[in-house]
């Protein structure tokens, strides 16, 4: 028994020794509560230990102003913030009242802002009830905005320093370049405009941008200041910039080259050594690189050093494209059905600085191979070419099997595309067994050869090539020749088309699209022409609720041929269907025309409906209902692609 006591002591011992940290931590944790109540901007307890009601009671803010000024307000305001807090962040009644006092001026300060130097603010309060809040009142009456009454453009630098040369040819560009400097336009504020502080830093900003962009990458703005007569209501603004030296090209510098040869690079210069280094120069210059196809990306830059600006060096930075590239492609037309297309592209034949382009095309009413092959752009950005095209187009009523040789050049700039060649072009056309005209020619075809001088114009000014919604575009050919028809005549013949497409919005998210085309096919009487170098109308992007080619006339047989006089016009008009979906337009559209033998034998055929665009990254997709007046039906029309 004495043996076991000890042991039963020390056990005893433990245990209030382990007893002594629990009381500790409660004793500590009930002092932290009591001493909580204490502290700065602790929350008083209520009797059930729980947390008292906020002492500043909800608000409501209200802001009598023109809607634009409102929003102006209420995003900014104080005491709009204010609402925005949690609960336990609220303002006590001092805090509280002293913004509501504050209001009036933070208020004006802000209006002062968009241009109202002379506005009056009042506050009204209303106590809260047992089902509203209290309401704080704010009356704003802007009154009328300062306008700006002059603004005052200061040069240093080379600018200035042209400017005092005299009437030299040097001190004309640099009046020009302040003319364009103060053009109220693109940011720029003008005499009459709504002073904002906002427009006015844009208007800083836009200067030396402008400067920038005129060849000197070194400007900066030196000073700047708005005198606002509040009496008045005017604003005077003046800036000074300092230009800099003006950027002249010196070497160019290309990196990233391993397939093609730094000359190809060169001769989308564009510009020479000493020539000004204006943005529009060297975005052109980077967009000639990327429209080549030999590059998957290109950049232009020049480093803004003024001890480099006499001769700056112009750095290109190139990642070629792959050698070859080959892709396959599904789609369907209205024109010619369900279609596969296989296209392959060589982009340095045999080691020369050609590019190879093969795509086979296969169709329900169409199919057709083409090679062409063309030279990397030498000086004056002029290709070399060479193509061959086969082609086999079914219609309504006839087979027509074209074989084209063309050797030309061609010339690509942003706004105009160029294109001389010679063309040798044989075409045969059948009547559709079946038909009418099958059956009166017996099923004889027709086979005619032509070689021509041949060029194509393509003019465009447009905000976007792919998506446009403003600008113009004009397409021209020409073309003279000898033609000549198997056991008939041969002669000389003329070819001229011409399309042009207006785009323009029309307000409210309405766009329009006019669209004109004019063809003329003159020869010598008896003379046959291929059938291809004439006129068909007909189809998606002709005179939709008519079949593709089908508005044409008639031969002797009763066959269908292509024309020699074409007239088609169309005026479109579209938005956006949701705000939620911009890309997703609705369209309603009319379309008129006919390819005839002869302009007495005129008289257009209308089509008219309504469709859906969807305005995806690779242009267009369409599909549209349309109605044939001449035939009385209804004909859909839809284009889409898909490459992978």
């Amino acid at each position: 028994m004495t043996a076991h006591r000890p042991a039963r002591t020390l056990g005893g011992l433990r245990f209030w020794l382990g007893l002594v940290p629990v009381l500790m931590l409660a004793l500590q944790l009930a002092g932290c509560a009591t001493v909580a109540q204490w502290l700065p901007g602790a929350k008083p307890a209520l009797a059930d230990g729980s947390a008292s009601a906020p002492q500043v009671p909800e608000f409501q803010l209200e802001v009598q102003a023109p809607a634009p000024l409102r929003a102006l307000l209420l995003r900014h305001l104080d005491l709009a913030r204010l609402q925005q807090l949690p609960e336990g962040e609220r303002l006590g009644p001092g805090e509280f009242n002293r913004l509501v006092a504050g209001a009036p001026a933070q208020a004006r300060e802000l209006l002062q802002t968009e241009g109202y130097f002379d506005t009056q603010v009042q506050v009204q309060r209303e106590a809260a009830t047992a089902s509203t809040p209290r309401l704080v009142r704010l009356l704003v009456e802007p009154g009328v905005p300062t306008r700006v009454a002059a603004l005052r453009w200061q040069a240093q630098g080379a600018v200035q320093a042209q400017l005092d040369a005299g009437a030299d040819t040097d001190a004309a560009e640099a009046r020009r370049l302040r003319t364009m400097l103060q053009a109220p336009d693109n940011g720029v504020l003008g005499v009459g405009d709504v002073f904002r502080n906002a427009d006015w830093a844009a208007t800083k900003q836009q200067l030396v941008t402008r400067l920038r962009s005129a060849g000197y990458a070194a400007a900066r703005l030196v000073d700047s200041a708005a005198d606002v007569d509040a009496d008045a209501r005017t604003a005077t603004l003046s800036v000074t910039l300092d230009s800099g030296p003006r950027f002249l090209a010196g070497p160019l510098l290309v990196s990233g080259l391993k397939l093609h040869d730094e000359a190809t690079v060169r001769a989308l210069a564009g510009f020479d050594t000493g020539d000004a280094l204006t943005e529009e120069r060297l975005t052109a210059f980077q967009d000639r690189l990327q429209k080549t196809r030999l590059f998957q990306s290109a950049s232009v830059t020049v480093e803004p050093d003024p001890a480099q600006a006499g001769a700056a060096p112009v750095r290109v930075r190139v990642q070629e494209s792959l050698l070859q590239q080959a892709t396959a492609g599904l789609g369907f037309s209205a024109n010619t059905g369900p279609r596969m297309t296989l296209e392959h592209t060589h982009r340095r034949v045999f080691g020369w600085p050609v590019v190879a382009d093969n795509k086979l095309e296969w169709g329900r009413d169409a199919q057709s191979w083409s090679g062409d092959f063309s030279s990397h752009p030498g000086p004056g950005f002029w290709r070399r070419i060479a193509g061959v095209q086969i082609e086999r187009a079914v219609s309504d009523a006839d087979v027509v099997l074209t074989q084209r040789l063309r050797l030309g050049r061609a010339q690509d700039t942003p706004r105009m595309e160029r294109l001389f060649f010679l063309e040798l072009v044989r075409s045969r056309q059948a009547d559709l067994p079946g038909t009418e005209g099958a059956v009166r020619s017996g099923g004889v075809a027709s086979i005619a050869n032509a070689l021509s001088a041949n060029a194509h114009w393509v003019w465009r000014d447009l905000d976007n090539v792919l998506l446009p919604t403003r600008g113009l575009s004009l397409a021209l050919q020409t073309g003279v020749g000898q033609a000549n028809q198997h056991g008939g005549p041969s002669g000389p013949f003329a070819r001229l088309y011409g399309r042009l497409t207006a785009y323009l919005p029309l307000g409210d998210r309405w766009y329009g699209t006019a669209r004109a085309e004019l063809g003329h096919l003159g020869h010598g009487t008896g003379v046959k022409v291929p059938d291809a170098l004439g006129f068909r109308a007909g189809g998606d992007d002709s005179v939709r609720g008519y079949a593709w080619r089908s508005l044409a006339p008639t031969d002797a047989t009763g066959g269908t041929v292509s024309g020699e006089r074409l007239l088609t016009a169309s005026v479109e008009v579209a938005r956006p269907i949701l705000a939620s979906m911009p890309s997703l337009w609705g369209a309603l559209f009319i379309d008129a025309g006919r390819a005839v033998s002869d302009w007495r034998e005129f008289s257009p055929a209308w089509g008219y409906g309504a469709g859906l665009r969807w305005r995806s990254p690779i242009g267009p997709l369409r599909l549209d209902l349309a109605w044939a007046d001449e035939l009385k039906k209804l004909r859909l029309h839809f284009s889409v692609g898909i490459a992978f």
